[in-house]
């Protein structure tokens, strides 16, 4: 784990520690191999986006985030994602497949040692492609890999695991993890989150605020739940929108992530506007909610997950189209 995790190490030839015959057993029995990375864009503040193809020909995407005391990667548990969120860019693309733990940890390995970065990861959230509660075992499996000692050493506080609200998970995930969990809500009454959170349909506010609640009495060390919530124009950016997000709130330990809306080919959403961010954010701490609005990065690179893959799949589909069409008129 040390040679492969703390050092990147792949080759068994080259864990001196070993023994010859060891090594060469290791030889016969295993590799040791991250997925391929198929690109890489940098922002101009320095966002790095990572667009990485699975042996299967699946394309995931990760994403580095530099800040002042610390090195976040957005990591993917999915190739893309079943849940259909109406804001997404990788929930319009539907879902492939579950990512396996390696495909997982692989993504960390890659952000650590890939062209010999010269910062290591410090945080690791799980917002990138896919719901991670509906792929929990790999999910949970990867973590304990970034926990253990001989590998990442990352604490609870460093990763958050994010979801849009797979209920009867949540009820069961304190007995398994001590990480930091993170809601993915977006909309404060049903009817709104029915639409742009279909899963809401099958676990509605009521249910998911409860076991968010029962998550926290679980979990003693753990005193809040970040509350992630997209700001879209003219959808849920209203004051009364506010005033509905205090009030589901109201009882649960939580922090609120502010989060302007990022863009992408084929949707119809806008980012809101300024004043109308500021008066959202304002009204929440007025009312005592601990919201933090979160700086916009990556918009020169896609930065919103599935923006690449989505892109790609265009391409392909084009040229395919293309080709089709000179094979028709050449017939």
């Amino acid at each position: 784990m040390k040679w492969i995790h703390q050092r990147g190490v792949l080759n068994f030839m080259e864990m001196t520690d070993f023994s010859l015959e060891l090594r060469e057993q290791l030889n016969e029995l295993a590799i040791a191999e991250p997925p391929e990375v198929e690109d890489c864009l940098t922002s101009p503040e320095g966002t790095k986006k990572y667009l990485i193809k699975l042996d299967s020909g699946s394309m995931i995407e990760m994403v580095i985030i530099p800040e002042k005391k610390r090195l976040t990667l957005c990591i993917s548990s999915q190739a893309g994602c079943a849940l259909q969120c109406t804001f997404c860019a990788t929930g319009a693309q539907g879902f492939e497949r579950n990512l396996t733990p390696n495909e997982i940890i692989g993504q960390l390995w890659i952000a650590n040692f890939y062209q010999q970065p010269s910062q290591q990861i410090s945080n690791v959230v799980f917002m990138g492609m896919g719901e991670p509660l509906l792929n929990v075992i790999p999910v949970l499996s990867s973590i304990s890999i970034m926990q253990h000692q001989n590998a990442y050493g990352l604490s609870k506080r460093r990763i958050t695991l994010s979801t849009s609200g797979i209920v009867p998970e949540i009820k069961k995930l304190a007995s398994r993890t001590d990480v930091s969990l993170a809601i993915s809500l977006h909309a404060a009454n049903n009817k709104l989150r029915d639409e742009i959170v279909p899963i809401n349909k099958k676990y509605p506010l009521e249910q998911l605020i409860q076991s968010c609640k029962d998550y926290l009495i679980n979990q003693s060390k753990r005193k809040t739940i970040t509350i992630e919530y997209i700001l879209i124009d003219g959808v849920n950016d209203s004051l009364e929108h506010a005033k509905q997000l205090v009030a589901v709130l109201r009882g649960l330990s939580c922090k609120v992530n502010l989060i302007p809306f990022n863009p992408f080919d084929g949707c119809n959403y806008l980012r809101s506007k300024e004043k109308v961010i500021q008066d959202f954010k304002d009204h929440l701490i007025g009312k005592g909610l601990i919201t933090t609005l979160r700086i916009t990065r990556g918009d020169a690179i896609d930065g919103a997950c599935g923006q690449l893959v989505g892109k790609l799949t265009k391409s392909i589909k084009a040229k395919t189209s293309s080709k089709n069409i000179n094979i028709v008129n050449t017939s």
